[in-house]
């Protein structure tokens, strides 16, 4: 397994969901990040959300689009993530989609983590790729 580390910027775009519902507790976003460190990238990507009445208990679901270069591979790969507030407990996982990396990084597979630290995003992405 290898680890890549750095910091991201994302922008969140709020994307009609009138057609699926008028719930103001369920929400679609368009997600853009720009990823800088041992993953330089763009990603684009959609979130659906959904709050509940109980303060601090949500979650949300997005797949990001990842295109750029990983550990000096180039390519493009899929990234799930799931994530729940419990009454202010989060649980976040976020995964590569199997069989979805591209060109150089075909067969990639792993897992990235992510710290928010006075509002600067941080990543921390264990992973494995096939040798070449």
């Amino acid at each position: 397994m290898k680890r890549a580390t750095g910091s991201f910027e994302v922008t969140l775009q709020p994307l009609s969901n009138t057609d699926a519902s008028s719930n103001p507790l369920l929400g679609r976003m368009l997600l853009t990040k720009k990823f800088s460190g041992d993953l330089a990238a763009q990603a684009l990507g959609q979130m659906l959300s959904a709050g509940t009445n109980t303060r601090g208990s949500a979650c949300y679901v997005a797949i990001d689009h990842v295109t750029g270069e990983l550990g000096g591979r180039k390519g493009s790969f899929l990234l799930q993530h799931t994530g729940v507030m419990n009454r202010g407990e989060p649980s976040l996982s976020i995964t590569v989609v199997p069989d979805s990396g591209t060109e150089e990084l075909a067969g990639l597979s792993g897992t990235l983590s992510i710290n928010i630290v006075d509002g600067r995003h941080f990543y921390d992405f264990i992973y494995s790729v096939p040798a070449s």
